[in-house]
């Protein structure tokens, strides 16, 4: 199979280049950090300055002998991938922000050899179809060598390079795929205008143009001009790992193998025909695909990707049916050459749990060789675990996690079908998953960075970014802050959140300025006020807005102010613990002012809950949520609100992704046993087949969405109780709530190592086994009950 992928337009599962980690980059006082590259931002001459094209580009060179290191810095606009001798070295670069510009450090030592060789990279500028996610500005592409012995590869006019013709945008018909798109187009490949076989040692390019150079790389902060200023990679590469189709669910116009999905057999479509195969991945997924066909010269095949399959009224139901019901979604389309042996492999990952292949041949017939796909995704290893005597919640772990994993690339992203966009609200939920099963906090960390340096003169956050379009909505700048605090719980660094300050300061002083001192609620908010997406809350659709609660505009909103509130707590422990004691007492007092203006105004003594607003024309679970979360209701009139306010039908409810802090503020009241029998809407999408957690139930635009994956951090920090009782999870707080369960176990990857806790309950009597790494002690609480806990195993017996 190798030979066959180097003559192909080829994605590889491996990054064979080795990737030179943060901690192993050149020293400070190298000047590539520091001082203008020599490497100059290269591009094709004629090139428009940023406009859709793929452009190849080519460096052959000679060796003696082979180097024990070769190190070189890569980076294009907007994406790149590059070979060493045709073997895949990268993927990228990762993305940021124009002012971010990341570039990667790579050792090409092991893919080269004595003699010639060479490195190819393919670039693809989108410009206006970029995806939202990637902030463009040119087309272009920047190598620079590290060392004396590298120089000689830097990007310049020795480079050579050509307008691959054979790449146009494909666009599905979005009248027919119903929701928002904020991705990139689809790839259509014309296989006879291609340079088949660029990328390696042997190709002829002797006619090639040279390389045009544009202007030299700016490490950050250099120069007067804000252009792609440089910034070492900070995330590892993507993982890249060989997965299969299921089934084949259907077929039209051809036989298929039974044993096609597995690379097993090819099948054959005749000249003049039309062939439709129906491919089930089993689950959803996201991949880069691979398509081996040979023959076929005139063939048009096309590929479409879905994560589920829409009856005749466009909807989707039942996801495993497929009677009556047909592939809608995003696709590409490949037109082959005839040659006996070709891949095509599109630029980006693709997501979907059904493909869909149409075959239409003309004179010659096309033999399907294979099709497959790379999954790829951040690289997160699954190091938590949870089990139980109750076989559903594995299920929800297991699709959870797959949701989680899904939704995380090189950033966090809300849905990686429709958007790929790394929003606030989402992004909170996902960090607390990856740091409790993964224990990584790369990618939580990137995160919080990016979102403090996309904030405005006026001192809010954007809601989603990077993003070329910017968004506002005022309330994920507060979700912000509880990140930073997130961070601050659960992870012993001081600097990284000390350096936020600055920015929790800037967000709290725009609410503060906003603050009615007529009422002591908030004002009138300007920018997007959302919320949740709330069926009651009506939508403007001259705006363009929905999920505003009653008081968002016009003022008095007591879900905002309650949310300000309690983020003005959360940053008073920040500031105290940094020294600010000043401020944090500022934003104590303004806390509660907000939340006695609340209960002042807003409290339904009838009702006996708070209500959106002073008006008291609509109630809902958010706002009293909310106040149990502040604790502007404590105690057992907390646990009684919450006790109503769950079951009560009268209410606006709660969305799948607000459902997260209303089952969080059940457990600060007391009802923490509750939490198992409120998973009913986790429930309904396993009933429906889904594979990932949807963005709401059905009807549903998204098939997978981040903030639906909150029950697989829940289920280790509600039902088996594990959370840091201290900054820096420091110490420990272990206080399980069962609910109906005789058995639950769980692991959390800690800093030291790892927290595991086994719990098995007979009668009325708790067994528990814990286990803590070494120097980290804790509590453990059962039925108001505290005992110690202290690093190693410990057995306890509880009545």
């Amino acid at each position: 199979m190798r030979r066959q992928y180097l003559a192909s337009l080829v994605i590889f599962v491996l990054t064979a280049a080795v990737p030179v980690s943060r901690g192993a980059a050149p020293a400070a006082s190298n000047p590539l950090l520091t001082e203008q590259w020599p490497a100059f931002w290269i591009t094709c001459p004629g090139a428009p300055h940023n406009e859709y094209g793929v452009h190849l580009f080519r460096k052959t060179f000679q060796l003696d002998r082979v180097p024990e290191h070769l190190v070189v810095h890569v980076s294009a606009d907007a994406r790149y991938r590059l070979w060493v001798n045709g073997q895949p070295a990268a993927f990228g670069p990762q993305r940021g922000a124009p002012s971010l510009w990341r570039y990667d450090t790579l050792d090409l030592a092991p893919l080269l050899r004595a003699g010639r060789n060479v490195l190819a990279a393919r670039v693809i500028s989108y410009g206006g179809l970029a995806p939202l996610a990637i902030m463009t500005l040119r087309t272009g592409f920047l190598l620079q060598g590290d060392g004396d012995g590298a120089t000689v590869l830097d990007t310049n006019s020795g480079w050579k390079t050509l307008h691959d013709e054979a790449y146009q945008p494909f666009r599905a018909d979005f009248s027919k795929v119903p929701g928002y798109f904020a991705v990139g187009p689809g790839d259509r490949v014309d296989a006879a205008r291609h340079p088949w076989g660029w990328e390696t040692v042997d190709f002829d390019d002797q006619a090639w143009p040279a390389a045009r150079e544009l202007d030299h790389g700016l490490p950050w902060g250099r120069g007067p001009d804000v252009g792609e200023w440089l910034v070492q990679r900070n995330l590892p590469p993507m993982e890249e790992t060989p997965v299969r189709f299921a089934a084949v669910r259907r077929a039209s116009g051809v036989e298929v193998p039974e044993n096609f999905v597995r690379g097993g057999a090819a099948f054959t479509v005749p000249p003049h025909t039309r062939a439709r195969v129906l491919l089930d991945h089993g689950s959803e997924t996201n991949a880069f695909v691979q398509l081996q066909v040979g023959g076929g010269r005139g063939s048009r095949v096309g590929l479409t990707y879905a994560e589920a399959l829409l009856d005749a009224q466009g909807r989707k139901g039942p996801r495993d049916e497929i009677a009556g019901r047909e592939v809608v979604g995003l696709g590409d389309e490949f037109l082959p050459d005839g040659a006996p042996d070709r891949v095509f492999a599109p630029i980006d990952y693709r997501t979907y749990r059904y493909l869909q292949l149409d075959v239409e041949t003309a004179d010659e017939p096309l033999v399907v060789k294979d099709l497959r796909g790379d999954f790829t995704g951040y690289p997160f290893r699954e190091r938590g675990a949870f089990a139980s005597d109750d076989p559903t919640l594995s299920r929800i772990w297991q699709v959870g996690w797959r949701t989680a994993r899904l939704c995380a690339f090189e950033t966090y992203v809300d849905c990686p079908y429709y958007e790929q966009l790394q929003y606030v609200g989402d992004t909170r939920i996902q960090g607390l998953i990856s740091l409790y099963v993964s224990g990584d906090d790369r990618l939580l960390r990137n995160a919080i960075d990016l979102l403090d340096h996309s904030r405005f003169s006026d001192g809010l956050t954007r809601s989603r970014y990077p993003s070329e379009v910017p968004q506002v909505i005022n309330t994920f700048s507060l979700f912000w802050i509880e990140m930073v605090r997130d961070y601050w719980m659960h992870r012993d660094d001081p600097g990284f959140v000390q350096e936020r300050l600055p920015g929790v300061e800037s967000v709290l002083g725009w609410f503060e300025r906003r603050i009615d001192h007529g009422t002591g609620l908030l004002g009138p908010l300007d920018y997007w006020s959302f919320v949740d997406w709330a069926e009651r809350w009506p939508y403007d659709p001259v705006q363009g807005l929905g999920g505003e609660p009653a008081g968002a505009r016009a003022g008095g909103s007591a879900i905002i102010s309650l949310q300000l509130a309690g983020t003005l707590d959360h940053a008073a422990e920040l500031c105290r613990a940094f020294g600010r004691t000043d401020l944090a007492a500022r934003y104590a007092q303004e806390s509660a002012g907000l939340k006695q203006a609340v209960m002042q105004r807003c409290w339904d003594e009838k009702r006996r809950m708070l209500a959106d607003s002073p008006a008291r024309t609509s109630f809902s679970q958010h706002v009293n949520t909310l106040a149990v979360l502040t604790g502007a209701v404590q105690g057992d009139a907390a646990r009684d609100l919450m006790g109503r306010v769950a079951h009560d039908g009268t209410l606006t409810p709660c969305s799948t992704y607000f459902r997260f802090y209303l089952l969080r503020a059940m457990k600060q009241a007391g009802l923490g046993d509750e939490y198992l029998s409120m998973l009913g809407p986790w429930k309904a999408m396993l009933d429906t087949g889904l594979t990932t957690f949807a963005e709401q139930p059905d009807p549903t635009r998204s098939d997978c969405h981040a903030w639906s994956a909150s029950p697989v951090y829940e289920l280790l920090a509600t039902v088996c109780g594990i959370e840091p009782a201290s900054p820096g999870f420091a110490t420990v707080r272990i206080e399980p709530h069962l609910g109906p369960l005789h058995r639950a176990s769980g692991t959390v990857p800690h800093p030291k190592g790892d927290i595991s806790v086994n719990l098995e309950r007979a009668g009325t009597v708790l067994k528990a086994t814990i286990t803590l790494p070494p120097g980290l002690g804790g509590e453990f609480v059962w039925r108001g009950r505290t005992t110690l806990l202290h690093s190693g195993s410990q057995n306890l017996t509880m009545p």
